[in-house]
């Protein structure tokens, strides 16, 4: 399928989603919320696919919201911006609970709703230089509503409290210390460490066993504690019945170095 605010390149069951706005600093309007959801499910049906990597063209990740598209939409009814808003909920849960690996490979700013894409992921690769994480909503007048749930997850309520009120743009480093990224990388090496990452999860783990952690990760959400367990038990039994498992445990009773 044919997007116009991203591409999709598929190379040795690496998935990756460019954001490809780069006029616009890949901000998000309607278009491009609608086509990554379409492309991300596309994707999650994917039987090639094992991780996504997700990324922005030219010198930024995500500037977040489109300002004039914003702009144009406080115009608008409230159940207009009702679904619209819903639309980018919608997306961020599906990065979310994606049943793949999604690495966020901050290229340059990640800002509002950038910032809250690159929560959603399940890593976050920053480069040293270029990339920027903030929230700045609270000093355009507006809020991180629908972002701040992932932050909190990333990050801690504490740390997301400061973070969102007081409108603050991080550099890697900090970010890093803060919770919301997994690694630091120089801006120069960033491409290839973020590939070689994804290549060792293609071929250190079974398709299997991190799609059934991951839905774990996600229901967690929705269940009391009782329920968990029992989901939990059960999903366990059924994952020693599966192929992969199989294939895992004979392995390694053989001490065969196994590749997926």
């Amino acid at each position: 399928m044919n997007y116009t605010s991203h591409t999709i390149t598929d190379d040795d069951r690496i998935t990756t989603v460019r954001l490809n706005k780069p006029d616009r600093r890949n901000a998000l309007d309607d278009v491009m919320i609608r086509e990554l959801t379409e492309a991300f499910n596309a994707i999650n049906r994917s039987q090639t696919s094992r991780v996504v990597i997700l990324t922005g063209a030219g010198k930024s990740f995500c500037a977040g919201m489109d300002l004039e598209y914003l702009q144009r939409c406080s115009q608008l009814g409230h159940e207009e911006n009702l679904e619209d808003a819903r639309n980018l909920m919608k997306l961020l849960q599906l990065v979310n609970n994606f049943k793949k690996p999604v690495i966020a490979m901050v290229n340059g700013p990640a800002l509002g709703g950038g910032c809250g894409l690159a929560a959603a992921c399940d890593f976050v690769f920053a480069a040293k230089e270029s990339a920027k994480l903030g929230t700045p909503e609270v000093k355009l007048g507006f809020i991180p509503a629908v972002i701040l749930i992932y932050l909190i997850k990333k990050m801690g309520e504490g740390r997301a409290r400061e973070f969102v009120l007081m409108g603050d743009i991080l550099d890697a480093d900090t970010a890093k210390e803060k919770g919301l990224v997994t690694e630091v990388i120089e801006d120069d090496q960033l491409t290839f460490k973020v590939y070689e990452f994804a290549k060792t999860i293609v071929r250190t783990t079974s398709p299997s066993s991190v799609s059934l952690t991951k839905e774990l990760f996600s229901r967690f959400d929705e269940m009391d504690y009782k329920s968990i367990l029992d989901y939990a038990v059960n999903l366990n039994a059924l994952a020693r019945k599966t192929e992969d498992f199989k294939k895992g445990i004979t392995s390694f009773l053989k001490k065969e170095n196994l590749e997926w």
